[in-house]
């Protein structure tokens, strides 16, 4: 019988893509940079780039937050300090808060029903900031941030930091729902639980990263708890 759901948050409970273009654009246009749409493009591919380097342990977070700028200023020919870039942008991408698609009405819905919990690879700062903008602590048991545990998912010492920390937890009546292959879907399978590929864009899978189920839209979630719990 599950009873606890793990979440991640950006691009499965609030829309990461979405704050990342608003604070993306406000960023170079403070350093005096036209936020093409190519350019726009090109920095998501290089921030995905570092993060799952990050996830694989070969860069740090400050290295992260400061490359991704150094390599696409580098690319776009232009003298810019990445330091200043990635303040400007900190700052800007803390601001508010844009739920996914259903993401407030399935918390509702499932918040009576369930313990949830929070796990999130974003900078403190920011997903501190969004979570109250956004008013999680109402759903949220706890929010648990890679940049205060010490160490990301998919990381086992980031699920086992999570898990003693939830009381009474048991491996075999929680899952994790997420929309990342290699930091969720993998890191969920590494420490012992169920878990669910959010794939909204119908993205193919990997052989080697199998999810115990997939969602289109969040709103199939509550029938697949009700069929693993046996209700229907």
């Amino acid at each position: 019988m599950i009873d606890t759901i793990l979440f991640d948050l950006d691009n499965t409970l609030l829309d990461f893509s979405k704050a990342e273009r608003i604070a993306l654009c406000h960023t170079l246009q403070q350093l005096n940079i036209p936020p093409h749409e190519k350019t726009l493009i090109r920095y998501s591919q290089l921030n995905q780039q570092q993060w799952e380097l990050l996830e694989q342990g070969k860069i740090t977070r400050e290295q992260v937050k400061v490359r991704r700028y150094q390599q696409l200023f580098a690319e776009l020919g232009v003298e810019r300090s990445a330091e200043q870039a990635a303040r400007i942008y900190e700052k800007q991408l803390g601001i508010g808060h844009y739920f996914i698609e259903g993401a407030e009405a399935l918390l509702e819905q499932l918040c009576g029903c369930y313990r949830l919990y929070a796990l999130t690879n974003g900078t403190a700062s920011v997903q501190r900031s969004r979570s109250a903008s956004a008013g999680l602590d109402r759903f949220f048991k706890e929010i648990f941030i890679s940049e205060e545990v010490g160490v990301p998912k998919p990381q086992k010492a980031y699920f086992d930091y999570c898990f003693a920390r939830i009381p009474g937890f048991r491996r075999e009546t929680a899952i994790l729902v997420g929309d990342s292959l290699t930091s969720d879907i993998l890191g969920g399978r590494n420490a012992g639980v169920r878990t669910v590929w959010f794939n909204p864009a119908q993205a193919p899978g990997r052989e080697d990263i199998q999810a115990d189920a997939q969602i289109a839209r969040l709103e199939e979630l509550p029938l697949l708890l009700a069929r693993w719990n046996g209700a229907v």
